[in-house]
């Protein structure tokens, strides 16, 4: 910006004598005075909505008009329209109850972020999605789970389907014929064993028990799914 300097001391004509040439106030002086205070008066802004130029610096310390909150024209922003800028997008991106989650450092956030008070959250476990149809997920913060054993060790016990009064064939081939006391006497033609042997238990209506191998097994932390650690946080206020 150009400034307006004076060529022409009018003040000192007044004091010469009458006669001196130098006493008339000549129009190229005046002329050359108009000039000056145009080309000044040119380069300067207006008061009312000024357009600068160039690379413009305001003084430190400057005051200006704070704009109102959400203003996104190119208008000057003050330090106090930005303040409360950011701690509006602050909120936006962690209200309270909010979770912060880092797997580069274990720094509070209050340090990282700069605001919010926080605290650890979810030590040793992983967040799983509220699902208002299943008791177990149904709530905000509830905690469940084992990481102990994958299935627990068990047996199986059952009973065969009963058997029914059967017959059996004697050494000879012949066949005994099983009376209601489970006695077995030989048929029609059969020949008798010397002794009796020929003679047999035979084995009536019964039932038979029995236990299944154990299945399964047990282990400390053998029930985890894959994971990866984090530090965690939730902020309170």
């Amino acid at each position: 910006m150009s400034n307006y300097t004076k060529s022409t001391n009018f003040a000192t004509k007044d004091a010469l004598s009458s006669g001196d040439p130098l006493k008339i106030v000549k129009g190229t002086e005046i002329d050359t005075e108009f000039n000056n205070i145009a080309t000044a008066v040119a380069t300067k802004a207006d008061t009312a909505s000024p357009t600068f130029t160039g690379s413009p610096v305001l003084p430190t310390g400057t005051t200006g008009v704070t704009q109102s909150a959400g203003n996104n024209s190119t208008a000057l922003s003050t330090t106090a329209y930005t303040d409360a800028a950011i701690a509006a997008a602050k909120q936006a991106l962690y209200p309270v109850g909010s979770i912060y989650i880092n797997a580069g450092v274990t720094t509070d956030p209050a340090t990282l972020l700069g605001f919010g008070t926080w605290t650890a959250f979810g030590a040793g476990r992983v967040m799983v999605g509220l699902d208002g149809s299943d008791a177990l997920f149904d709530a905000l913060e509830e905690t469940g789970g084992s990481k102990d054993a994958i299935v627990v060790a068990h047996t199986h016990t059952g009973t065969t389907t009963t058997a029914a009064a059967h017959q059996h064939l004697s050494p000879d081939g012949n066949q005994f014929v099983t009376t209601t006391s489970g006695a077995s006497y030989g048929g029609a033609g059969a020949s008798l064993y010397p002794g009796g042997s020929n003679l047999t238990q035979a084995a009536g209506a019964h039932n038979h028990t029995f236990t299944t191998d154990s299945a399964g097994s047990s282990g400390t932390n053998a029930n985890l799914q894959p994971y990866i650690t984090v530090a965690m946080w939730k902020r309170t206020a």
